[in-house]
């Protein structure tokens, strides 16, 4: 039941707590009932918005952020939230016009705002819009190591790398803690070739400061490159743990769809095998008539590799340390996921040729014959 005694901004501070809590359904009835006795207050349709947004309730949001213009025509953070409904929508042009929008009414000094209008442009690919964003913050927060490192996530996005590694250190120099800052860095000094350096900054965090698989892998493979540790050296333990709890475990449907597979594709060689044995002769006939075609790929580190599709995987297989996998199937899917996360391209992993082109197509290597 609603409280008379309640003020407007008072509900609104209730509902952000609890959103703040990932509580948007209790976040959603606070702010419903503020709306029967305040049904005009900006800011409780605003906190609406943001509660359905998160609950990726996109038309009801729109809703409720238009309701809010149309009570507050230059309302930055209801122009911030409509602006991100449309980025949802696909409309990237009428989401820019409301974002930059905040900028010439003078809304700059808004460092909160500034960062999260910054970080959706930049989480679609538009760095140099989310650079203006994150610097207007910057000139207002120039002691903020968040505001600060997100400039230079966008000078590394923008190919300015030197300037993004003078950007981020200087971040950590304001928060030697900020532990993102510093895993940003330890990547952008691994794609340089500087892994020394990447080790010192990825060894200053921990496996929980990680929330995505590749910091993971580069410090394996850099403890164990340079440091030379053991596959199995008990320093390695809690980033493997880390690592397969950011991998996930499957679930009973994951588990069902694995058996399913595995019946079907048992089913699918044992006809293979037929078919094997009753063309077995011809096939080895035609093999020796036909050489093999040879290709040659070669990765990012510089490393070349010769031979069929199928050789050329279990040299890149056998070569590899940071993880043994047992079959070519299971290095081929664990770089495949690798490689996701380091592109966001989803690489084939039905045979060999899908997947070294697939890889080409990522940009973790490249084929030359």
């Amino acid at each position: 039941m609603a409280n008379p005694f309640l003020s407007s901004e008072e509900y609104d501070e209730r509902a952000h707590q609890l959103y703040n809590e990932g509580r948007y359904d209790d976040a959603l009835q606070v702010l419903h009932e503020g709306l029967t006795i305040y049904p005009a207050a900006v800011g409780l349709h605003v906190g609406v918005g943001y509660a359905r947004l998160a609950r990726e309730e996109i038309a009801w949001a729109r809703r409720s952020f238009d309701l809010a213009l149309a009570l507050d025509a230059e309302h930055e953070d209801a122009m911030a939230g409509l602006g991100e409904v449309l980025i949802k929508l696909g409309q990237m042009d009428a989401a820019r016009e409301l974002f930059f929008r905040t900028l010439e009414l003078g809304y700059e000094d808004d460092v909160e705002l500034m960062l999260q209008i910054g970080r959706a442009l930049f989480r679609e690919g538009l760095a140099e819009d989310a650079r203006q964003f994150f610097e207007a913050a910057v000139r207002h927060a120039p002691e903020s190591a968040e505001a600060v490192s997100l400039v230079g996530y966008t000078q590394h996005r923008l190919n300015k790398d030197d300037l993004a590694i003078a950007t981020l250190r200087r971040a950590l120099r304001l928060d030697p803690e900020y532990a993102e800052a510093r895993i940003y860095l330890a990547n952008v000094l691994y794609d340089r070739g500087e892994h020394e350096a990447a080790l010192y900054h990825l060894g200053r965090t921990t496996p929980e400061d990680h929330w995505d698989e590749l910091g993971i892998w580069r410090i394996v493979e850099l403890k164990r490159s340079i440091h030379k540790l053991a596959e199995d050296d008990p320093e390695l333990e809690p980033w493997e743990i880390r690592l397969a709890e950011l991998a996930g475990q499957p679930d009973a449907i994951d588990d069902l769809l694995a058996e399913v597979e595995a019946t079907v594709l048992e089913k699918e060689e044992e006809a293979a095998r037929t078919q094997l044995e009753l063309f077995g002769a011809m096939l080895v006939e035609l093999q020796e008539k036909r050489d093999p075609v040879q290709h040659r790929v070669m990765t990012r580190d510089g490393r070349a590799f010769f031979g069929t599709w199928d050789e050329i995987v279990q040299q890149m297989k056998e070569v590899n340390r940071t993880f043994t996998a047992r079959t070519l199937q299971d290095y081929m899917a664990n770089e495949a996921r690798r490689g996701f996360s380091l592109t966001g391209v989803v690489i084939p992993i039905a045979d060999a040729e899908s997947f070294i082109k697939g890889s080409a197509d990522a940009g973790l290597l490249r084929i030359i014959g």
